[in-house]
């Protein structure tokens, strides 16, 4: 079986079981049709089986599909034998009836035992299709197919799912009561007013009567092409001016050129 197919066998198998409560090993129950399609093809049915369902399967057949197989006389005898290996399902028919009746009747309208039936007879498989939850497989010449699922089985998948994001109703019932929501309210119609982040903010309004008030040091800065006015106290008083501890300041004396004219000088000095 190619892998595409088979990808798409095992998620149609996740379906059944988390929907429907499928697991393994599966129930199939196959009819007496099935029987004389798997001999004619020389098909081991158990393994091929096991191969579309993605897991292991336990055969079953119902009396009255025996029954079906025995009436068809000595030319039957493979599928007879190949019948009488699969598990018996009681169907509780005292007379035999059509296999396809004896296999409805089984199902039932909820197929409440998880049966996966392998039949084909395309009347069979038209009524079961009407029946939510009931896998179906069935031979296209020499190949098994599973069957997508049907309406009823989507339908009866989406409520489950829309059933479990619900909680029960002995949970719902500890649940605290919801807060009643008001109602959204409506956005006004109309101009949009300016950004506030490009609109220029406005300067406060200065009083007219209230004196200007003057900068630190403005004062102080004399203006452009005037002279540098001195304290009346620092002319009176230049030595408050000075910082403490700053003596008057010693001339430097100036260092004369030679020796010589030195010592002339201070020989001429002498004689006068």
């Amino acid at each position: 079986m190619r892998q595409k197919r088979a990808k798409a066998y095992r998620k149609l198998m996740s379906l059944y079981s988390l929907s429907f409560g499928f697991r393994q090993p599966y129930q199939v129950l196959v009819d007496s049709h099935m029987c004389k399609e798997s001999v004619a093809h020389k098909i081991e049915l158990v393994k091929q089986l096991g191969i579309v369902l993605q897991g292991t399967v336990k055969p079953m057949i119902t009396q009255c599909c025996i029954h079906e197989l025995y009436l068809q006389g000595k030319e039957q005898q493979p599928a007879v034998d190949l019948a009488k290996t699969f598990e018996r399902r009681k169907c509780n028919h005292r007379e035999a009836i059509p296999g396809d009746d004896c296999v409805a009747s089984v199902v039932g309208e909820t197929n409440k035992h998880r049966y996966v039936i392998a039949t084909q007879s395309h009347e069979l498989r038209q009524r079961l299709r009407a029946i939510p939850g009931v896998p179906i497989v069935h031979m296209n010449r020499s190949v098994m197919i599973l069957e997508p699922p049907s309406d009823a089985t989507l339908r009866v998948k989406a409520l489950v799912q829309e059933k479990a994001l619900h909680p029960a109703p002995p949970e719902a019932a500890k649940l605290p009561a919801p807060a009643p929501t008001e109602p959204p309210k409506k956005k006004k119609k109309g101009p949009k007013g300016p950004n506030p982040l490009s609109v220029k903010k406005k300067k406060p309004k200065q009083d007219p009567a209230a004196p200007a008030k003057k900068k630190e040091g403005e004062g102080d800065k004399p203006k452009a092409g005037e002279k540098r006015k001195r304290d009346d106290d620092a002319e009176a008083n230049p030595s408050a001016s000075r910082p403490e501890g700053a003596g008057h300041k010693r001339k430097r004396r100036r260092k004369h050129g030679g020796t010589s004219g030195g010592g002339q000088g201070t020989t001429t000095g002498g004689d006068d």
